[in-house]
């Protein structure tokens, strides 16, 4: 059986021969070629989404792919897609970078300039790994190589006080009591309120988890707090100050730990955009944009949505726009608020309704919600509407993307500094 290998770079003239000669090698099956970390990724996850058995055997990685890193990226598909070996090609084949990509999760590094031989037998060497891995996963082991993992939701707020964390905690509520296990993280770094919403004391925030470079199972486990719903929180700092601890890189390797271990992860992620929200928002499954019907934030819509697409983490075709307070007579509808934002838009609108609101919010009880009440009813056939819960009616939500890469984290940390 031939051996399918997907070179990935940036450089149209470098890709164009690490193909020629991909093509030249026995038993070899060069498939279309990829531009970008996130084109990488997404193919993955699409083909791994299918059957394990699509995924090529080997990727062959050029050092100057972007925007994400090649090693972070790497590092990435080891741990998203452990049957696929990973090949770096690289102009400093030294020790020093040999170590680095070994622990990184590659197979092989070759330099440049490539030469068959040499080529030819990291190749064979990463397929036979690969081939090998795949038989003995086939054994019972269908559950350790399940694709891409959880679904991973984040919801932020077109400007403050437009009830993102509402959104995003009543979401995942109802993720939980479907069955699924949930996790919820607070990304609003320094004004994060889901502790304050469920009225809980912790220890362990996610800033904690910033400078483990490993995140197993037992130190998630460590900084998760377990609230009486089951859900699993990762919380948002008690020291605003804190939050610049969390980087992008931090953030996503928490979310790949996360998307690990549970079924949902929902991340509330606030107004504000950091390089740890940046890198959250585009490696996210589904991205939620909430918004009032209101000029003043529906212009902050507008101006996150081309935000993110100018520092590329996210076009605005896949972001999903939620419309919260709202009322059959107010002047904008949702509709007008679509066309002004260019987004996909959610079918469900979340009522004007704060009186229902407004007591549990002051108790820290807003897991307590009023069942019958119009603006809980309306976020969890939100959850419905998304996939993340049965869905009263209708077909899951489809205006996100199947799996985020790493593009925009790396795109806003350049432009910032």
């Amino acid at each position: 059986m031939p051996t399918r290998i997907l070179p990935a770079g940036a450089d149209p003239d470098a890709v164009r021969s690490l193909t020629t000669l991909l093509s030249q090698l026995p038993d070899a099956e060069p498939v279309p070629p990829v531009t970008d970390s996130t084109q990488l990724v997404d193919t993955l996850a699409r083909l791994a989404a299918e059957s394990v058995d699509e995924l090529p055997e080997v990727v062959v990685v050029h050092e100057r792919i972007g925007p994400v890193p090649a090693l972070e990226l790497i590092r990435e598909i080891a741990l998203r897609f452990p049957a696929v070996g990973v090949i770096l090609v690289t102009t400093d084949a030294g020790p020093a970078l040999f170590a680095a990509a070994m622990d990184s999760g590659a197979r092989g590094l070759v330099g440049l300039p490539l030469n068959y031989e040499d080529l030819a037998h990291r190749v064979q060497a990463a397929a036979q790994w690969s081939s090998g891995v795949r038989r003995h996963l086939g054994h019972g082991g269908a559950d350790v190589l399940s694709g891409p993992g959880g679904t991973v939701v984040t919801v932020s707020g077109a400007k403050g006080g437009t009830g993102a964390t509402t959104v995003a905690l009543q979401l995942a509520l109802a993720a939980q009591a479907s069955g699924k296990s949930t996790a919820l993280a607070d990304l609003d770094l320094q004004t994060g309120d889901v502790a304050s919403f469920l009225d809980i004391q912790f220890r362990r925030s996610v800033a904690d988890l910033a400078a483990i470079a490993d995140i197993s199972p037992r130190v998630l486990a460590d900084a998760v707090y377990r609230h009486d719903t089951g859900l699993a929180l990762l919380l948002a700092p008690g020291e605003g100050e804190r939050g610049e601890e969390v980087t992008d890189r931090a953030v996503r390797q928490i979310i790949n730990a996360l998307r690990s271990r549970y079924e949902v992860v929902v991340l509330d992620c606030g107004a504000q955009l950091t390089g740890a929200t940046a890198a959250a928002v585009e490696g996210a499954d589904t991205a939620l944009l909430v918004t009032t019907p209101d000029v003043v934030s529906v212009r902050a819509a507008k101006r996150t949505v081309r935000m993110w697409d100018r520092l590329q983490i996210r076009k605005a075709e896949e972001t999903t726009v939620v419309v919260n307070r709202y009322t059959r007579v107010t002047e904008i509808q949702p509709a007008l608020i679509q066309r002004i934002t260019g987004t996909a838009l959610a079918r469900t609108t979340v009522p004007a309704a704060y009186k229902e609101l407004q007591g549990v919010v002051d108790a820290g009880r807003v897991h307590e919600l009023d069942a019958r009440g119009t603006v809980r009813q309306a976020l969890w056939a939100l959850a419905g509407e998304l996939g993340l819960a049965r869905a009263p009616d209708g077909p899951a939500h489809r205006g996100g993307r199947q799996r985020g890469g790493d593009r925009g984290a790396v795109g806003f940390r350049r432009r910032k500094e």
